[in-house]
């Protein structure tokens, strides 16, 4: 079936329908990943957006109920080149288009997603509009105008407290859209995670008395959340805290420092960072649209983006805090950066 996507700044392209046959709108992004399509699809940090994939071909190894970062796709639609009918992976249980029909997602195929990156690059990140026929201006801007973003957390949060056994350190882990790989990287250390709310209470973590409180990614503006800011501010201090994209932005806004939106983001697997502690590089998985822009007093920068300068990593020893904007846990990208899970932990 013929669709269009429809950018709010009026660009059209025009291409064909898969998956479940609904428009949609949401915030039009891009990811330069060659591979991790599922995960991409799962990761609740993009929530509220359609996601276009760079790489021309996507879809060819099927899609597997194992490597998953929450239980159903989180975005509002999936823009590729070319999606594969026929995968071949022998752990495949089903290909795309049956994944996305069965979550109620439409993909749109057959556009040139480079000239659609292009666009993105050069405008910035916009919103824009899966349309199934024909629509007027007047009915994609009233579309575009009545999206919002500001309750993601509030949507892909934990609507209750879990727990993951484990008989080493306790790590209580605010849960603003966490990937499940985070989860495991802290339990294949043997930790006991308590996975809270988004708005959980100070004192009910405090309460908890863990080892360390972990801030999650998650989807949005940092800014929406001047509750979530002011709990953590309660925490500052108390307890050691840990912190990974959205946990990290949130953080430094707690901590009197302020972010900002880039222009088009970071989403990838080969993003280069700079661990200024350690003087190497790192190959990392990203996925942000906003970045700490100040540094908190008493904080020190620990990471780099070697692509653009933001800064990736802060630490503040006494207060006993380290935080990155990156994904140390992968999924998908390199796993080098795990080690960072370690660094939580020596807190």
């Amino acid at each position: 079936m013929k669709a269009n996507l429809i950018l709010e700044n009026g660009v059209v392209f025009s291409g064909e329908a898969f998956g479940y046959l609904e428009e949609a709108v949401g915030e039009v992004v891009f990811n330069t990943g060659m591979t991790g399509y599922q995960e991409v699809l799962t990761d609740p940090s993009y929530w509220g957006q359609i996601v276009t994939m760079t790489y021309p071909l996507i879809g060819n190894y099927g899609v597997n109920l194992e490597d998953l970062e929450s239980k159903s796709p989180k975005v509002k639609g999936f823009i590729v080149k070319e999606y594969c009918k026929n995968p071949s992976n022998f752990r495949a249980e089903m290909n795309l288009d049956s994944y996305l029909k069965q979550n109620k997602i439409i993909g749109l195929e057959n556009i040139d997603t480079r000239a659609l990156t292009k666009v993105l690059r050069n405008s910035g990140t916009m919103r824009g509009v899966i349309a199934l026929g024909e629509m007027n201006k007047e009915a994609v801007q009233e579309k575009i105008k009545s999206f919002s973003n500001v309750d993601a957390v509030k949507k892909v949060t934990a609507k209750e407290k879990y727990t993951v056994d484990g008989s080493g350190k306790h790590v209580a882990l605010m849960d603003f859209g966490v990937k499940e790989n985070i989860i495991r990287c802290f339990k294949e250390r043997n930790c006991k995670i308590t996975v809270l709310p988004a708005y959980t209470k100070p004192e009910e973590m405090l309460n908890l008395n863990p080892d360390l409180i972990f801030l999650s990614n998650g989807p949005g503006d940092p800014e929406d959340l001047p509750e979530i800011i002011e709990n953590i501010k309660a925490l500052v201090g108390k307890k050691p805290i840990g912190g990974i994209c959205l946990g990290h932005q949130l953080l430094a806004l707690a901590l009197g420092g302020s972010t900002e939106k880039l222009k088009f983001g970071h989403r990838g697997c080969n993003h280069p960072v700079k661990d200024l502690e350690r003087n190497r590089v790192y190959i990392t998985s990203q996925n942000h649209g906003y970045v700490v822009k100040e540094m908190p007093e008493n904080m020190v920068v620990t990471h780099v983006s070697l692509n653009d300068g933001f800064i990736e990593g802060m630490r503040s020893i006494k207060q006993r805090i380290f935080s990155v904007q990156y994904h140390p846990e992968a999924s998908p990208g390199p796993i080098e950066n795990q080690y960072l899970f370690d660094e939580f932990l020596n807190l």
